[in-house]
């Protein structure tokens, strides 16, 4: 099967959007690099790839830490990341993909 060429947009992704390209995207909104509406569907890979950038950017500000984060900022990640755990759990979604190999 081919690799697609444009993303099916965080709102479609596995895992209710917990994914490396999810935690991007809602990063970014956090960030205000993009609004909060946007999914990025349709978007190309390089598009992606550059929004990657301007967010490693971002976070390199705050030493990569939640913890870090100026209070608005973070009050934002926590209400955009916990919704997006809400909804992921609520679509069958587990976290245990992510910590398989920690066994």
């Amino acid at each position: 099967m081919a690799r697609p060429d444009k993303y099916v947009g965080v709102q479609n992704e596995v895992n209710g959007g917990m994914t490396t390209i999810g935690k991007i995207i809602r990063d970014a909104w956090v960030f205000g690099l993009i609004e909060e509406n946007e999914t990025c569907e349709g978007w190309n890979f390089a598009g992606v790839d550059a929004l990657l950038d301007k967010v490693n950017k971002e976070w390199d500000k705050y030493g990569c830490q939640v913890s870090s984060l100026p209070a608005e900022l973070f009050e934002k990640h926590q209400r955009i990341h916990g919704k997006a755990m809400e909804d992921a759990r609520a679509s069958g979604w587990c976290g245990e993909v992510e910590t398989e190999d920690e066994k």
